[in-house]
């Protein structure tokens, strides 16, 4: 029962240690997605959906013909959220900095989610198209604006940013807002129609990325902080489906006013969703150009006529609240894997606590702290049982000594002793096989979690999010592991103790490489674990000697 025992613990911790080396693969490889070959025609020439006819999910198509930032003179804009670049040439941002969040660790440049500048191509584009569209295969429509140049006052909430065109007799006006202290930015287009006929078209909203890899994952080490790179689109009904780069020609069966269509990245996403009217959502790719997007119904405003379409564009953080305002399912993109339950309430209470402690690392140890607590009734009869395993460990030698090969005759009398002190030895691995759990959710808590990027906790841990540096961590934590293997019944079979030897080692190998709050999770893990565990051995091993 012992062997057991042990080989159960070596097991689940392999298992674990496996599970996290494919969090990084599967699903996550963190590729440029270049390989991708069209299967469906295309308009070449455009950025513009070019509808075949009513209902039928617009075919995309890449070219920077259009929206080349070299062919205009950008339209700035200046909040306390962003620095934005508009292009007058089809009224699109091509340029979204994060004032709040830097490009690298130490860095003062802020973060820049999207860009058309640095031979990266990652776009927000809206437009009109259809019968009476004003954005066609060969040419997009140029914007006027009051200004070259806006810049928010925070004290006044808001700012918009109108940008006109005339054409006969309708005037379009297509108006950004963004909202202070806020990353959602609502995009309206108002087609006002004072020509001699009616007015029809559609509009559409999308994102167009190139296969780059992702600027928010920042290799370090032998292993990078990979997670999921692609598309992504929800509906109420659907809330979060993934769409990776390889599938874009593949059609989205998706439609409604209160779905979104999105790319996410490592921390980032940037999301279109539809207000006040319903959506066809689409997915296209041609080359190394990745679109992803909605289109409205077919439009017709009469002579002397107006009408408003609204959409919100964000473009920012993965904050689960914030995230949540927007779009039903949005907030998934925090993705925390098949034990998302877990790591939700992991990171409720990392919250809690850290909105107390302003401090990530602090909190880490806190929240071990808390679960160390709530298992406490567990582990506790769990080190009763290792510690009786020790304390008769001298017999179980006897035993072996005695019968020899005889195993049969061993073991019977193995299970009497067992009977006798009253000693359980499969509770031993119970908080073992309970804690893999916690680990691997605390794992995607600190992977996908933005509220830890570059967080830093004390003297050279200055990211929690990444590996330790310095190593230090992890060598220490393996430093624990053997110490705490110490405090445990030794096995008495000379290969179990071998690889018991062995598997701090092994663990310490793959924790090199993972996030110094994971490593620090498991290193004060074992601290609590070895204290409690030798408190347990001790008032054991003197209620045994009094039994004896």
């Amino acid at each position: 029962m012992q062997r057991i025992l042990r080989i159960l613990i070596i097991v689940a911790m392999l298992i674990t240690a496996y599970l996290l080396i494919l969090a990084w693969r599967d699903d996550y490889a963190g590729k440029p997605a270049t390989s991708v070959q069209p299967t469906t025609t295309t308009q070449a020439g455009s950025d513009v959906p070019a509808i075949q006819h009513t209902g039928d999910v617009p075919a995309t198509t890449a070219s920077t013909q259009a929206v080349s930032p070299n062919n205009a003179n950008f339209i700035t804009v200046s909040t306390d959220r962003y620095d934005i670049k508009i292009n007058p040439v089809g009224g699109d941002i091509v340029y979204a900095a994060l004032k709040d969040y830097d490009a690298a660790l130490d860095s003062s440049e802020p973060f820049v989610l999207l860009e058309s500048e640095q031979g990266r191509v990652y776009v927000a584009q809206s437009g009109l198209i259809g019968r009476d569209g004003v954005d066609t295969a060969t040419s997009r429509p140029t914007y006027s604006s009051p200004k070259n140049s806006y810049q928010m006052n925070v004290n006044a909430g808001a700012l918009q940013v109108p940008l006109i065109y005339q054409k006969d007799g309708v005037t379009i006006t297509k108006t950004y807002t963004f909202t202070a202290g806020q990353y959602p930015i609502t995009l309206s287009y108002n087609i006002n129609n004072n020509s001699a006929k009616d007015w029809q078209g559609q509009m559409y909203a999308q994102l167009k990325r190139d296969g780059s890899a992702d600027p928010g994952v920042e290799k370090k080490g032998m292993l990078g902080m990979a997670t999921y790179l692609g598309g992504a689109w929800g509906t109420p009904d659907k809330p979060y489906n993934k769409l990776k780069f390889t599938d874009f020609n593949e059609k989205i069966n998706a439609s409604g006013r209160d779905g979104w269509v999105g790319i996410v990245q490592h921390y980032f996403v940037s999301a279109w969703t539809p207000k006040d009217f319903d959506a066809k959502f689409y997915s296209q790719s041609n080359g190394n150009d990745y679109f992803i997007g909605y289109n409205s119904s077919v439009l017709n405003v009469p002579v002397n006529k107006q009408i408003t379409l609204t959409n919100t564009l964000y473009a920012g953080p993965k904050v689960q609240a914030d995230l949540a305002q927007v779009a039903t399912g949005l907030n998934q993109t925090v993705d925390y894997g098949f034990l998302w339950p877990i790591s939700k309430v992991l990171f409720a209470t990392l919250e809690g606590v850290h909105k107390i402690v302003g401090n990530w690392g602090w909190s880490i140890i806190i929240l071990t702290l808390i679960v160390k607590i709530l298992l406490m009734w567990l582990s506790n009869k769990s080190y009763v049982s290792m510690a009786k395993m020790r304390a008769i460990a001298p017999k179980l030698q006897a035993l072996k000594d005695k019968h020899g090969d005889d195993r049969m005759a061993m073991s019977q009398e193995m299970m009497q002793l067992y009977r006798d002190e009253k000693v359980n030895p499969m509770a031993g691995c119970l908080p073992i096989v309970i804690q893999m759990p916690i680990f691997l959710a605390l794992y995607w808590v600190l992977v996908e979690s933005v509220e830890l990027r570059h967080a830093p906790w004390i003297l050279w841990i200055q990211d929690l999010s990444a590996m330790d540096p310095w190593f230090i961590l992890p060598i220490f934590m393996g430093v624990t592991m053997f110490v705490q293997q110490l405090l445990n019944p030794q096995p008495t079979d000379p290969m179990q103790a071998k690889m018991m030897k062995i598997m701090p080692i092994v663990f310490a190998g793959f924790m090199l490489f993972f996030p110094a709050g994971l490593v620090l999770y498991w290193t004060v893990n074992n601290l609590f674990s070895m204290t409690h565990q030798h408190l347990v051995n001790k008032r054991v091993g003197k209620q045994m000697q009094n039994k004896g």
